[in-house]
Protein backbone atom coordinates (compact mmCIF):
# COMPACT_ATOMS: atom_id res chain seq x y z
CA UNK A 1 0.00 0.00 0.00
CA UNK A 2 2.79 2.27 0.66
CA UNK A 3 5.55 1.77 -1.81
CA UNK A 4 5.10 3.39 -5.32
CA UNK A 5 7.04 -0.04 -6.95
CA UNK A 6 6.79 -3.94 -6.27
CA UNK A 7 8.96 -5.86 -8.19
CA UNK A 8 9.89 -9.63 -8.72
CA UNK A 9 13.27 -10.68 -9.20
CA UNK A 10 12.77 -13.20 -11.77
CA UNK A 11 10.22 -13.27 -14.59
CA UNK A 12 8.54 -16.41 -12.69
CA UNK A 13 8.88 -14.85 -9.61
CA UNK A 14 7.16 -11.64 -10.54
CA UNK A 15 4.49 -13.93 -12.53
CA UNK A 16 3.60 -15.30 -9.30
CA UNK A 17 3.44 -12.48 -7.36
CA UNK A 18 1.00 -10.73 -9.67
CA UNK A 19 -0.81 -14.37 -9.79
CA UNK A 20 -1.06 -15.65 -6.54
CA UNK A 21 0.78 -13.94 -3.70
CA UNK A 22 -0.34 -10.27 -4.53
CA UNK A 23 -2.76 -11.04 -6.82
CA UNK A 24 -5.83 -8.41 -4.82
CA UNK A 25 -3.18 -6.03 -5.01
CA UNK A 26 -2.08 -6.09 -8.82
CA UNK A 27 -5.90 -5.64 -9.04
CA UNK A 28 -5.72 -3.16 -7.49
CA UNK A 29 -2.42 -1.21 -8.30
CA UNK A 30 -1.20 -3.10 -12.16
CA UNK A 31 1.19 0.11 -12.84
CA UNK A 32 3.26 -0.58 -9.43
CA UNK A 33 4.21 -4.00 -10.41
CA UNK A 34 7.12 -5.00 -12.74
CA UNK A 35 10.16 -7.25 -13.15
CA UNK A 36 13.78 -6.97 -12.22
CA UNK A 37 15.86 -10.28 -13.05
CA UNK A 38 18.73 -10.28 -10.60
CA UNK A 39 22.18 -10.27 -11.63
CA UNK A 40 25.62 -10.72 -10.05
CA UNK A 41 28.88 -9.42 -10.44
CA UNK A 42 31.39 -10.20 -13.20
CA UNK A 43 34.36 -8.16 -11.22
CA UNK A 44 33.71 -10.79 -8.36
CA UNK A 45 32.43 -13.69 -9.57
CA UNK A 46 34.83 -14.55 -12.05
CA UNK A 47 37.58 -11.68 -12.51
CA UNK A 48 38.46 -12.14 -8.79
CA UNK A 49 37.32 -15.55 -8.29
CA UNK A 50 38.52 -17.00 -11.23
CA UNK A 51 41.59 -15.36 -12.80
CA UNK A 52 42.60 -18.45 -15.28
CA UNK A 53 39.55 -17.77 -17.44
CA UNK A 54 39.67 -14.23 -17.01
CA UNK A 55 43.03 -14.17 -18.51
CA UNK A 56 41.87 -16.74 -21.40
CA UNK A 57 38.71 -15.21 -22.02
CA UNK A 58 40.49 -11.74 -22.20
CA UNK A 59 43.43 -12.74 -24.75
CA UNK A 60 40.39 -13.95 -27.34
CA UNK A 61 38.22 -10.52 -26.85
CA UNK A 62 39.48 -8.18 -25.13
CA UNK A 63 39.07 -6.58 -21.50
CA UNK A 64 35.64 -4.65 -22.61
CA UNK A 65 33.47 -7.32 -21.21
CA UNK A 66 34.37 -6.81 -17.55
CA UNK A 67 32.10 -3.97 -17.54
CA UNK A 68 29.91 -4.94 -20.77
CA UNK A 69 29.11 -8.75 -19.84
CA UNK A 70 26.86 -8.84 -22.89
CA UNK A 71 30.60 -8.63 -24.96
CA UNK A 72 31.17 -12.31 -23.67
CA UNK A 73 29.01 -13.35 -26.82
CA UNK A 74 32.26 -12.97 -28.82
CA UNK A 75 33.15 -16.44 -27.01
CA UNK A 76 30.73 -18.34 -29.42
CA UNK A 77 32.77 -18.11 -31.94
CA UNK A 78 35.67 -20.11 -30.41
CA UNK A 79 33.45 -22.78 -28.87
CA UNK A 80 34.24 -24.93 -32.07
CA UNK A 81 38.01 -24.40 -31.91
CA UNK A 82 39.99 -27.61 -30.46
CA UNK A 83 42.34 -25.59 -29.23
CA UNK A 84 40.08 -22.88 -27.19
CA UNK A 85 38.47 -25.88 -26.14
CA UNK A 86 41.28 -27.86 -24.58
CA UNK A 87 42.68 -24.57 -23.03
CA UNK A 88 39.11 -23.98 -21.28
CA UNK A 89 39.03 -27.16 -19.93
CA UNK A 90 42.74 -27.27 -18.45
CA UNK A 91 41.94 -23.84 -16.60
CA UNK A 92 38.63 -25.84 -15.27
CA UNK A 93 40.96 -28.78 -13.90
CA UNK A 94 43.76 -26.78 -12.54
CA UNK A 95 40.45 -25.33 -10.40
CA UNK A 96 39.29 -28.88 -9.61
CA UNK A 97 42.88 -29.83 -8.75
CA UNK A 98 42.87 -27.06 -6.05
CA UNK A 99 39.96 -27.68 -5.30
CA UNK A 100 40.36 -31.28 -4.67
CA UNK A 101 43.71 -30.40 -2.54
CA UNK A 102 41.21 -28.27 -0.07
CA UNK A 103 39.26 -31.14 0.42
CA UNK A 104 42.10 -33.18 0.96
CA UNK A 105 43.45 -30.92 3.50
CA UNK A 106 39.83 -30.04 5.15
CA UNK A 107 38.44 -33.35 5.37
CA UNK A 108 40.83 -36.13 4.74
CA UNK A 109 38.58 -36.99 1.76
CA UNK A 110 40.63 -38.02 -1.44
CA UNK A 111 38.80 -37.09 -4.55
CA UNK A 112 39.36 -37.14 -7.96
CA UNK A 113 39.71 -34.11 -10.28
CA UNK A 114 38.90 -36.09 -13.37
CA UNK A 115 35.63 -36.67 -11.97
CA UNK A 116 32.19 -34.56 -12.64
CA UNK A 117 32.14 -32.43 -9.79
CA UNK A 118 28.53 -32.14 -9.18
CA UNK A 119 27.78 -29.20 -6.82
CA UNK A 120 24.74 -28.05 -4.60
CA UNK A 121 25.59 -24.93 -2.57
CA UNK A 122 23.12 -22.80 -0.99
CA UNK A 123 21.03 -22.68 2.10
CA UNK A 124 19.75 -26.38 3.23
CA UNK A 125 15.87 -26.46 2.84
CA UNK A 126 13.22 -28.86 1.96
CA UNK A 127 12.44 -26.90 -1.08
CA UNK A 128 15.61 -26.38 -2.44
CA UNK A 129 15.47 -30.17 -1.98
CA UNK A 130 19.13 -31.72 -1.45
CA UNK A 131 17.55 -34.88 -0.20
CA UNK A 132 16.54 -35.16 -3.96
CA UNK A 133 19.89 -35.21 -4.76
CA UNK A 134 20.94 -37.28 -2.03
CA UNK A 135 18.07 -40.24 -3.57
CA UNK A 136 19.74 -39.97 -6.62
CA UNK A 137 23.18 -40.53 -5.01
CA UNK A 138 21.70 -43.41 -3.10
CA UNK A 139 20.15 -44.64 -6.50
CA UNK A 140 23.66 -45.13 -7.88
CA UNK A 141 25.43 -46.39 -4.82
CA UNK A 142 22.77 -49.47 -4.94
CA UNK A 143 23.32 -49.95 -8.73
CA UNK A 144 27.05 -50.56 -8.04
CA UNK A 145 26.10 -52.72 -5.02
CA UNK A 146 23.71 -54.89 -6.94
CA UNK A 147 26.58 -54.60 -9.62
CA UNK A 148 29.98 -53.94 -8.68
CA UNK A 149 31.25 -54.05 -12.65
CA UNK A 150 28.13 -51.20 -13.54
CA UNK A 151 29.92 -48.42 -15.77
CA UNK A 152 29.26 -45.37 -14.11
CA UNK A 153 30.78 -42.33 -14.98
CA UNK A 154 32.85 -40.93 -11.56
CA UNK A 155 31.58 -38.09 -9.88
CA UNK A 156 32.56 -36.23 -6.75
CA UNK A 157 29.38 -34.99 -4.90
CA UNK A 158 29.55 -31.70 -3.05
CA UNK A 159 27.55 -29.97 -0.47
CA UNK A 160 28.04 -26.76 1.37
CA UNK A 161 25.21 -24.47 3.25
CA UNK A 162 23.33 -23.80 6.59
CA UNK A 163 20.42 -24.36 7.84
CA UNK A 164 18.54 -22.47 10.35
CA UNK A 165 19.28 -22.71 13.85
CA UNK A 166 16.14 -24.57 14.82
CA UNK A 167 15.06 -26.53 11.70
CA UNK A 168 14.97 -29.91 12.58
CA UNK A 169 14.49 -31.44 9.12
CA UNK A 170 16.79 -29.03 7.38
CA UNK A 171 19.71 -30.92 10.36
CA UNK A 172 18.11 -34.02 10.07
CA UNK A 173 19.25 -33.45 5.87
CA UNK A 174 22.75 -32.48 6.94
CA UNK A 175 22.95 -35.28 9.02
CA UNK A 176 21.77 -38.01 6.25
CA UNK A 177 24.36 -36.26 3.98
CA UNK A 178 27.50 -37.25 5.95
CA UNK A 179 26.05 -40.63 6.73
CA UNK A 180 25.20 -41.15 2.82
CA UNK A 181 29.15 -39.81 2.02
CA UNK A 182 30.72 -42.31 5.63
CA UNK A 183 29.32 -45.24 3.68
CA UNK A 184 30.15 -44.29 0.30
CA UNK A 185 33.58 -43.12 0.79
CA UNK A 186 35.03 -46.29 2.10
CA UNK A 187 32.50 -48.94 0.22
CA UNK A 188 35.51 -50.62 -2.03
CA UNK A 189 33.03 -51.45 -4.21
CA UNK A 190 32.12 -48.42 -4.74
CA UNK A 191 35.95 -47.39 -5.10
CA UNK A 192 36.59 -44.11 -6.90
CA UNK A 193 33.76 -43.73 -8.85
CA UNK A 194 31.55 -42.13 -6.54
CA UNK A 195 32.54 -39.29 -3.83
CA UNK A 196 30.41 -37.25 -1.51
CA UNK A 197 31.66 -34.43 0.60
CA UNK A 198 29.76 -31.53 2.59
CA UNK A 199 31.85 -28.71 3.55
CA UNK A 200 31.55 -27.16 6.55
CA UNK A 201 31.47 -23.41 8.03
CA UNK A 202 29.45 -22.22 4.58
CA UNK A 203 31.04 -18.61 4.39
CA UNK A 204 32.79 -16.68 1.76
CA UNK A 205 35.42 -19.24 1.14
CA UNK A 206 32.93 -21.57 -0.54
CA UNK A 207 33.42 -18.92 -3.70
CA UNK A 208 36.42 -21.90 -4.79
CA UNK A 209 33.39 -24.01 -5.56
CA UNK A 210 31.89 -21.69 -8.13
CA UNK A 211 34.76 -22.14 -10.36
CA UNK A 212 35.63 -25.93 -10.28
CA UNK A 213 31.54 -26.81 -10.77
CA UNK A 214 30.88 -28.74 -13.58
CA UNK A 215 27.71 -29.57 -12.55
CA UNK A 216 25.10 -27.05 -10.52
CA UNK A 217 22.22 -28.37 -8.99
CA UNK A 218 19.80 -25.62 -8.90
CA UNK A 219 16.54 -28.85 -8.05
CA UNK A 220 14.15 -26.69 -6.25
CA UNK A 221 10.41 -27.12 -6.69
CA UNK A 222 8.87 -25.08 -9.38
CA UNK A 223 7.65 -22.53 -8.15
CA UNK A 224 9.12 -22.16 -4.64
CA UNK A 225 11.86 -20.58 -5.60
CA UNK A 226 12.47 -17.06 -5.73
CA UNK A 227 15.55 -16.32 -8.23
CA UNK A 228 18.78 -17.55 -7.39
CA UNK A 229 22.06 -15.77 -8.21
CA UNK A 230 24.01 -19.10 -7.50
CA UNK A 231 22.97 -20.63 -10.23
CA UNK A 232 23.93 -17.20 -12.12
CA UNK A 233 27.81 -17.18 -10.79
CA UNK A 234 28.08 -21.43 -11.59
CA UNK A 235 27.02 -20.55 -15.09
CA UNK A 236 29.21 -17.57 -15.35
CA UNK A 237 32.18 -19.85 -14.53
CA UNK A 238 31.18 -22.26 -17.11
CA UNK A 239 29.15 -25.08 -15.17
CA UNK A 240 26.42 -26.44 -16.77
CA UNK A 241 23.14 -26.27 -15.27
CA UNK A 242 20.54 -28.86 -13.99
CA UNK A 243 17.32 -27.52 -13.07
CA UNK A 244 13.66 -27.41 -12.76
CA UNK A 245 11.43 -25.00 -14.98
CA UNK A 246 11.60 -22.50 -12.06
CA UNK A 247 12.96 -19.10 -11.17
CA UNK A 248 15.74 -17.58 -12.84
CA UNK A 249 16.27 -21.22 -14.47
CA UNK A 250 13.99 -20.66 -16.71
CA UNK A 251 15.66 -17.47 -18.40
CA UNK A 252 19.22 -19.16 -18.00
CA UNK A 253 17.87 -21.69 -20.04
CA UNK A 254 16.69 -19.43 -22.72
CA UNK A 255 19.51 -17.26 -22.81
CA UNK A 256 21.69 -20.35 -23.03
CA UNK A 257 19.91 -22.64 -25.10
CA UNK A 258 17.79 -25.56 -24.02
CA UNK A 259 20.56 -27.97 -25.95
CA UNK A 260 22.87 -26.57 -23.01
CA UNK A 261 20.66 -27.22 -19.83
CA UNK A 262 19.93 -30.07 -18.49
CA UNK A 263 16.09 -29.28 -17.50
CA UNK A 264 13.77 -31.88 -15.57
CA UNK A 265 10.64 -32.34 -13.42
CA UNK A 266 7.59 -30.67 -13.05
CA UNK A 267 6.32 -26.93 -13.83
CA UNK A 268 4.94 -24.46 -11.50
CA UNK A 269 1.44 -25.52 -13.52
CA UNK A 270 1.68 -29.18 -12.83
CA UNK A 271 2.50 -28.77 -9.16
CA UNK A 272 -0.19 -26.69 -8.11
CA UNK A 273 -2.68 -28.91 -10.82
CA UNK A 274 -0.92 -32.18 -9.18
CA UNK A 275 -1.96 -30.70 -5.26
CA UNK A 276 -5.37 -29.82 -6.31
CA UNK A 277 -5.86 -33.55 -7.98
CA UNK A 278 -5.19 -34.69 -4.46
CA UNK A 279 -1.28 -35.90 -4.58
CA UNK A 280 -0.44 -39.18 -2.79
CA UNK A 281 3.64 -39.93 -2.36
CA UNK A 282 2.56 -43.40 -1.73
CA UNK A 283 1.87 -43.60 -5.51
CA UNK A 284 5.13 -43.31 -6.31
CA UNK A 285 6.59 -45.40 -3.62
CA UNK A 286 4.46 -48.58 -4.89
CA UNK A 287 4.92 -47.05 -8.21
CA UNK A 288 8.45 -46.80 -8.80
CA UNK A 289 10.53 -50.03 -7.41
CA UNK A 290 13.29 -48.46 -7.44
CA UNK A 291 12.49 -45.32 -5.29
CA UNK A 292 10.87 -47.74 -2.76
CA UNK A 293 14.37 -49.75 -2.60
CA UNK A 294 16.12 -46.25 -2.19
CA UNK A 295 13.37 -45.39 0.62
CA UNK A 296 13.35 -48.46 2.18
CA UNK A 297 17.36 -48.97 2.14
CA UNK A 298 17.78 -45.43 3.79
CA UNK A 299 14.54 -46.27 6.58
CA UNK A 300 16.66 -49.70 7.59
CA UNK A 301 19.33 -47.58 9.28
CA UNK A 302 21.93 -48.89 6.50
CA UNK A 303 23.45 -45.46 6.62
CA UNK A 304 23.10 -44.66 10.14
CA UNK A 305 24.99 -47.64 12.15
CA UNK A 306 21.64 -49.84 11.58
CA UNK A 307 20.02 -47.08 13.99
CA UNK A 308 16.08 -47.51 11.61
CA UNK A 309 15.02 -44.29 13.79
CA UNK A 310 17.58 -42.34 12.87
CA UNK A 311 16.34 -41.01 9.84
CA UNK A 312 12.63 -41.81 9.93
CA UNK A 313 11.23 -38.07 10.29
CA UNK A 314 12.61 -37.18 7.20
CA UNK A 315 10.75 -40.62 5.64
CA UNK A 316 7.76 -40.36 7.42
CA UNK A 317 7.28 -36.66 5.93
CA UNK A 318 7.92 -37.82 2.14
CA UNK A 319 6.11 -40.71 2.62
CA UNK A 320 3.06 -38.81 4.35
CA UNK A 321 3.73 -35.69 2.74
CA UNK A 322 5.84 -34.63 -0.09
CA UNK A 323 4.96 -31.11 0.17
CA UNK A 324 7.89 -30.05 -1.99
CA UNK A 325 7.18 -33.03 -4.58
CA UNK A 326 10.08 -35.06 -4.27
CA UNK A 327 8.80 -38.59 -5.44
CA UNK A 328 7.11 -36.90 -8.41
CA UNK A 329 10.19 -35.26 -10.00
CA UNK A 330 12.36 -38.94 -8.78
CA UNK A 331 12.39 -40.42 -12.29
CA UNK A 332 12.75 -37.43 -13.89
CA UNK A 333 15.90 -36.21 -12.22
CA UNK A 334 17.16 -40.01 -12.43
CA UNK A 335 16.67 -40.17 -15.95
CA UNK A 336 18.46 -36.31 -16.65
CA UNK A 337 21.42 -37.47 -14.25
CA UNK A 338 21.53 -40.26 -16.58
CA UNK A 339 21.48 -38.33 -19.73
CA UNK A 340 24.28 -35.90 -17.94
CA UNK A 341 26.63 -38.66 -16.91
CA UNK A 342 26.16 -40.06 -21.16
CA UNK A 343 26.92 -36.03 -22.53
CA UNK A 344 30.08 -36.06 -19.81
CA UNK A 345 31.45 -38.99 -21.21
CA UNK A 346 31.82 -36.97 -24.55
CA UNK A 347 34.70 -34.20 -23.75
CA UNK A 348 34.31 -31.60 -26.66
CA UNK A 349 30.86 -31.72 -26.50
CA UNK A 350 31.03 -31.20 -22.70
CA UNK A 351 33.32 -28.24 -23.25
CA UNK A 352 31.58 -26.34 -25.83
CA UNK A 353 28.67 -26.20 -23.79
CA UNK A 354 30.40 -25.08 -20.91
CA UNK A 355 31.82 -22.36 -23.16
CA UNK A 356 28.50 -21.59 -24.34
CA UNK A 357 27.06 -21.00 -20.98
CA UNK A 358 29.50 -18.56 -19.98
CA UNK A 359 29.36 -16.80 -23.44
CA UNK A 360 25.72 -16.60 -23.30
CA UNK A 361 25.11 -15.21 -19.34
CA UNK A 362 25.45 -11.75 -20.55
CA UNK A 363 21.71 -10.98 -19.47
CA UNK A 364 22.99 -12.00 -15.37
CA UNK A 365 24.98 -9.32 -14.61
CA UNK A 366 24.26 -7.17 -12.02
CA UNK A 367 25.04 -4.13 -13.59
CA UNK A 368 21.96 -4.90 -16.22
CA UNK A 369 19.73 -5.52 -13.14
CA UNK A 370 21.19 -1.91 -11.30
CA UNK A 371 20.87 0.03 -14.93
CA UNK A 372 17.02 -1.14 -14.82
CA UNK A 373 16.54 -0.29 -11.61
CA UNK A 374 17.99 3.33 -12.40
CA UNK A 375 16.01 3.90 -15.14
CA UNK A 376 12.53 2.16 -14.01
CA UNK A 377 11.81 2.21 -10.20
CA UNK A 378 14.57 5.39 -8.85
CA UNK A 379 14.84 7.46 -11.83
CA UNK A 380 18.35 8.09 -11.40
CA UNK A 381 20.93 8.83 -13.33
CA UNK A 382 24.50 7.69 -13.36
CA UNK A 383 26.87 10.07 -11.86
CA UNK A 384 30.68 10.63 -13.75
CA UNK A 385 33.08 10.77 -10.92
CA UNK A 386 37.01 11.70 -11.52
CA UNK A 387 39.42 9.67 -9.67
CA UNK A 388 42.74 11.02 -8.21
CA UNK A 389 45.79 10.15 -10.13
CA UNK A 390 47.11 8.65 -6.92
CA UNK A 391 44.20 6.13 -6.73
CA UNK A 392 45.51 2.66 -7.99
CA UNK A 393 43.29 -0.30 -9.06
CA UNK A 394 42.32 -2.44 -6.17
CA UNK A 395 44.49 -5.82 -5.64
CA UNK A 396 42.75 -8.54 -6.39
CA UNK A 397 41.11 -10.80 -3.52
CA UNK A 398 43.78 -14.25 -3.80
CA UNK A 399 41.98 -17.26 -2.24
CA UNK A 400 44.72 -19.69 -1.63
CA UNK A 401 43.31 -23.23 -1.31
Amino acid sequence: MGSHSINGVAELHTELLTKDTLGDFYELFPHKFSNKTNGVTPRRWLVQNNPGLTKLISEKIGEHWITHLDDLRQLEGFADDGDFRYRWGQVKLDLKRSLAGHIQQRLGVTVNPESLFDVQVKPIHEYKRQHLNILHIVTLYHRIKQDPTVNIAPRTFIFAGKAAPGYFMAKLMIKLIHSVAEVINHDPDVGDRLKVVFLPDYNVLCQILYPAADLSEQISTAGKEVSGTGNMKFCLNGALTIGTWDAANIEICQEVGQENFFRFGLTADEVYQRKAEGYNPWDYYYGNSQLKEIIDLIGSGHFADEDSTLFQPLIDSLLHQDQYMLFADYQSYLDCQDSISRVWCDRDRWLKMSILNTARCGKFSSDRAIREYCDQIWHSSPVSIQLADYVQPQTALRVDS
